[in-house]
């Protein structure tokens, strides 16, 4: 099986496809062969744009395909309640399936999702189950403000549940600091016993992340 790995966000908005996409390029810089995949985006348009997340992974590695999400729903809400407004399902299996065609020999698969770990893409599973049939390694992603700690404690706790294994976990720099700002790494390590905790500066372009991702491409 391929290598895969699940970019996992503590919550919408923490940077998860920034953080895949900076990660991404760093790899392709290291000569590494990778492909990145949005399983299901909501908030849609009915023509992707360069500014949807799907759109922007394909672009972080210029990949063929898929060059989009591969479920996109136009409601900007949790993909199970998105997609039964538009009276469809995610299916689990067919899924998986699709992102196991586009895995090749050699290509390690960033696999991200939509909200939050748990947020559920059927009423009865979520993205943990799909990085489950990967036996996918997860990459947590946290926003390094007041919460980050009980955040990504929580995450996790559910990581550790389902039998993944975490690679590390990166901290964005918010768009506004606070008093934990700087000092949440420490303390999610010292709780979590993960030594692997990066802070990252928040920049406007992922492409010029590389000297702070070149870390935790190295975990991968």
């Amino acid at each position: 099986m391929n290598e895969t790995v699940l970019v996992a966000g503590t919550d919408a908005g923490v940077g998860t496809t920034w953080v895949a996409c900076a990660l991404a390029r760093t790899l392709r810089q290291a000569h590494r062969s990778v492909i990145a995949v949005k399983a299901v985006e909501t908030g849609c348009g009915d023509q992707p744009f360069e500014t949807e997340d799907g759109v922007r992974l394909a672009a972080a590695t210029g990949q063929r395909e898929p060059t989009r999400a591969l479920r996109r729903f136009r409601a900007p809400t949790i993909p199970a309640a998105a997609a039964e407004l538009e009276g469809a399902t995610i299916d689990l299996d067919e899924l998986a399936g699709e992102i196991e065609a586009l895995a090749k020999d050699g290509v390690l698969t960033l696999l991200e999702g939509s909200g939050g770990l748990l947020a559920p893409f059927g009423w009865d599973w979520n993205v943990v189950d799909l990085a489950q049939v990967f036996e996918a390694t997860a990459l947590v992603v946290a926003s390094d403000r007041l919460g980050a700690v009980n955040h990504t404690l929580l995450n996790l706790s559910a990581l550790d549940l389902a039998g993944l294994r975490v690679a590390g976990i990166v901290l964005n720099a918010p768009p506004e600091s606070d008093a934990t700002t700087g000092s949440n790494a420490s303390a999610i390590a010292r709780i979590s016993g993960i030594d692997r905790v990066r802070e990252v500066p928040r920049l406007d372009k992922p492409e010029n992340a590389s000297p702070w991702f070149q870390e935790v491409a190295g975990w991968l």
